[in-house]
C-alpha cells in the first residue's frame, strides 16, 4: 500500500515535465517574435522553471516521506 501511495505521489513529475516543456516552447516562440527583449524573457522563463520544478521536488519529497516515514 505504501508503494502504491508513493507512486501516486510521483505523478507530479509528469505534470512538471509538461509544464517545463510548455514554458520553454513559449519562450522560444516569444524570442522568435521579438529577439530584442531576450534578457527579460529569459528572466521570466527561469522564474517559471524554478517554480514548476519545485512542484516536482515536493512530489518526490512526499513519496520519500510515505515510503521511509513513520
Amino acid at each position: 500500500m505504501k508503494s502504491m501511495a508513493a507512486g501516486l505521489a510521483t505523478i507530479s513529475i509528469l505534470g512538471s515535465g509538461i509544464g517545463i516543456g510548455t514554458l520553454f516552447a513559449g519562450f522560444l516562440l516569444a524570442v522568435a517574435n521579438n529577439p530584442l527583449i531576450i534578457k527579460e524573457l529569459f528572466t521570466y522563463a527561469m522564474l517559471g522553471f524554478a517554480l514548476t520544478e519545485a512542484i516536482a521536488l515536493f512530489g518526490i519529497m512526499m513519496a520519500f516521506l510515505i515510503v521511509y516515514g513513520f
